[in-house]
C-alpha cells in the first residue's frame, strides 16, 4: 500500500531500507541548511530562498507524516489523525513551519505581529532529533521514567519557590521583586550564580550556601534516573538483537 510505503520512508525505523535512509540524510541536510539564515539579522536574497525551500520541504514532510498517522500509532482509525498534531514531534514540526505565515502577512498591518515567529524557527534544531536512533532511545527512557522525573521536577520547583520566598524576606534590600528572588534561587540551585544578584548579609549568604548544596543533590537526581533508564534500554536492545 502506498501510504504504508511512505510511512516506512519518512519514519525512522530499523527496516527503513535504502530510500528511508536517503530521506533521513536529506532531511538532516535541509534542516542544517535552514538554520543558516538564522545566523544573520538581515534577510539576503539567497538566504531567503534557502529558507523558503526548507519551509516547503518541512510542510511536505509534515503532511506526509500526518497522512500516515494511523501507521504511526498502529491503529487504523480516524482518531489517529486527530491525535498526531498533538504529539511532541508534530508540535515541533508545526512550529518550524508556522513562521512562513509571517512572510504572507507583510501586507496586513495587524498580522505583522506574526513576524516575531521568526525566533520560533530555532525549533528546527529539534527536528533533526527524530532522525537519530540514539535520541529515539532517550525518548523511550523519558517515557518510561516520566513518573520519577516528574516527581523530581515538582521537588525542584518547590525548592526554588521555598528558597525564593526565604531569601526575598531575608534580603529585602537586595531583591526588588519576587521574580528576582526566583531567578536567584534557580541559578543558585544550579550553582550557576552570575553575580548580578547576590546576598549581602550573613544570613542571606548562609541561605545561599544551603541552597547551592541541596541544589546539587536535586540536579543530580534526574541525571541518575536518565542514566539508569538509558542503560536498561541499551541492554534491552542488545538482548533483542542477540
Amino acid at each position: 500500500m502506498l501510504r504504508k510505503r511512505i510511512y516506512g520512508i519518512v519514519e525512522v525505523t530499523d527496516d527503513a531500507g535504502f530510500w528511508g535512509k536517503v530521506y533521513d540524510y536529506a532531511m538532516i541536510v535541509v534542516i542544517a541548511a535552514s538554520l543558516v539564515p538564522l545566523a544573520f539579522k538581515e534577510e539576503h536574497g539567497a538566504l531567503l530562498m534557502v529558507d523558503r525551500v526548507a519551509q516547503a520541504v518541512f510542510i511536505i514532510d509534515y503532511l506526509l507524516r500526518w497522512a500516515t498517522a494511523d501507521y504511526y500509532f498502529g491503529k487504523r482509525s480516524a482518531l489517529s489523525f486527530l491525535r498526531y498534531p498533538l504529539t511532541p514531534l508534530a508540535v515541533i514540526d508545526l512550529l518550524s513551519i508556522v513562521p512562513l505565515l509571517s512572510a504572507w502577512s507583510r501586507g496586513l498591518e495587524l498580522l505583522r505581529l506574526l513576524r516575531v515567529m521568526r525566533a520560533v524557527r530555532v525549533f528546527r534544531v529539534f527536528k533533526a532529533l527524530r532522525y537519530s536512533k540514539s535520541v529515539a532511545v532517550i525518548g523511550e527512557v523519558f517515557r518510561k521514567q516520566r513518573t520519577p522525573l516528574l516527581a523530581v521536577a515538582f521537588l525542584a520547583a518547590g525548592y526554588v519557590l521555598f528558597s525564593a520566598l526565604l531569601i526575598f524576606h531575608v534580603e529585602p534590600d537586595a531583591f526588588d521583586t519576587f521574580f528576582d528572588a526566583v531567578y536567584w534561587a534557580t541559578t543558585s540551585m544550579a550553582t550557576m550564580g552570575y553575580g548580578d544578584i547576590v546576598a549581602v548579609t550573613v544570613v542571606g549568604r548562609l541561605v545561599t550556601m544551603i541552597s547551592a548544596v541541596f541544589g546539587l543533590a536535586i540536579i543530580a537526581l534526574p541525571a541518575g534516573i536518565i542514566s539508569v533508564g538509558y542503560m536498561k534500554e541499551i541492554e534491552k536492545s542488545k538482548d533483542e538483537e542477540g
